[in-house]
């Protein structure tokens, strides 16, 4: 007898479609092109070490004969060669460019790349990494660590080289703070103290009060000992004075503030930098032109990183009838230029044409300009 219930037969399931694989991000022609860039660029740094090592004892011989060996070794040219690699990095990032990717041109390794449906904007990619690896490290350093080691770097050059150090000060005139202004005829750093001191409080544009001393003395604890001094208060035409052999003041100034020697400003970390240009500005000391150049340097050099390295891209991605060593020449020669334009413009900052910042950045805008012409000629 049949049986009522249905038969049932099993469907077959579809069968599950394999999930795409995801492309890698970083792929193997990026890893290539970054581990030239890369070993380039500190190959040369390292050659541009051992050729700085030799110049630099050749100039400096009767240091080097005279002071002790570890002091030259550990506190100078230990903090020596990382300044000069630091100030040197965009510059020798463009030859880095410019040398391995002329290499790469001349065994016809770009064109393979390119043919093989690569963009020449997907080819720089690697390149701005690479770039942007130097670039952040180089700002580490020149903002954060360099400055303490330029420290150590100074005190073997004034002591053992050419002392650069300004130990004294004529006609020193600074505001303390906000309507309070303070003079020193003479101050000697040797011996911390000051000739001929006045302290003056003003209330808009009255005189108030005006502290006078023959002589003041500058502690580590930040307190001035102001010796055989006098002091007038004026409460309209009243006026009452008291006279004393000593009295202690905090000023909250200190000798740095107003003795500023050569190469200072490459001591400081740039958030030292930007407060002690602004603390110098408030007080209306001069001659801080130098500060406001090498904080903003450190910012411009970022920049420089990337805009040469297009340019080199842009420069050496094709084969030339010259060869190798006629990207390497244009390549040093619109180096060698770059710098040349940033020190003319270093010297419209210090003769007060132009700003710090449009200074330093003025070299940045044109060769952007010229990186983007060259990017577009070269992805055609």
């Amino acid at each position: 007898m049949a049986s009522d219930t249905p038969h049932i037969v099993p469907t077959s399931q579809p069968a599950q479609q394999p999930k795409p694989l995801r492309k890698p991000l970083i792929k193997k022609f990026d890893l290539y092109i970054i581990k030239n860039f890369l070993g380039t660029f500190f190959f040369a740094i390292l050659l541009l070490m051992a050729i700085v090592i030799v110049f630099d004892i050749n100039e400096k011989l009767d240091a080097v004969l005279t002071a002790p060996v570890h002091e030259t070794v550990f506190k100078y040219f230990m903090n020596f060669l990382p300044f000069i690699a630091s100030q040197f990095s965009p510059l020798f990032t463009f030859i880095a460019v410019i040398f391995f990717t002329s290499r790469l041109a001349d065994r016809s390794e770009i064109i393979a790349m390119l043919s093989s449906g690569i963009s020449f904007k997907r080819l720089a990619m690697p390149y701005l990494f690479s770039a942007a690896i130097i670039a952040l490290g180089s700002f580490l350093l020149s903002a954060f660590v360099i400055p303490p080691a330029n420290i150590k770097r100074i005190e073997y050059t004034n002591q053992w080289v050419k002392n650069k150090a300004v130990t004294y000060g004529d006609n020193i005139q600074l505001q303390v703070r906000p309507g309070v202004m303070a003079y020193i005829a003479r101050y000697d750093n040797v011996s911390r103290t000051g000739f001929r001191f006045s302290l003056e409080q003003f209330d808009g544009k009255t005189l108030r009060s005006r502290l006078t001393a023959e002589s003041v003395s500058y502690d580590t604890l930040g307190r001035w000992h102001a010796n055989g001094y006098e002091i007038r208060d004026f409460d309209g035409l009243k006026e009452t004075m008291r006279k004393g052999a000593s009295i202690d003041t905090v000023l909250g100034i200190e000798p740095r503030d107003f003795l500023i020697s050569k190469n200072d400003e490459q001591t400081l970390t740039s958030p030292q930098l930007n407060e002690y240009i602004a603390r110098q500005k408030q007080r209306g000391v001069a001659g801080i032109k130098s500060f406001e150049i090498e904080y903003e340097s450190r910012f411009a050099m970022i920049a420089a990183a990337f805009i040469l390295t297009i340019i080199g891209l842009s420069l050496s991605s094709r084969k030339v009838r010259g060869g190798m060593g006629m990207n390497i020449g244009i390549g040093l020669l619109l180096s060698f230029s770059y710098i040349l334009f940033m020190t003319v413009t270093q010297t419209f900052a210090v003769s007060g044409y132009t700003s710090a910042r449009v200074a330093m950045w003025i070299p940045n805008l044109v060769y952007s300009l010229i990186a983007i012409y060259l990017y577009r000629r070269a992805s055609r």
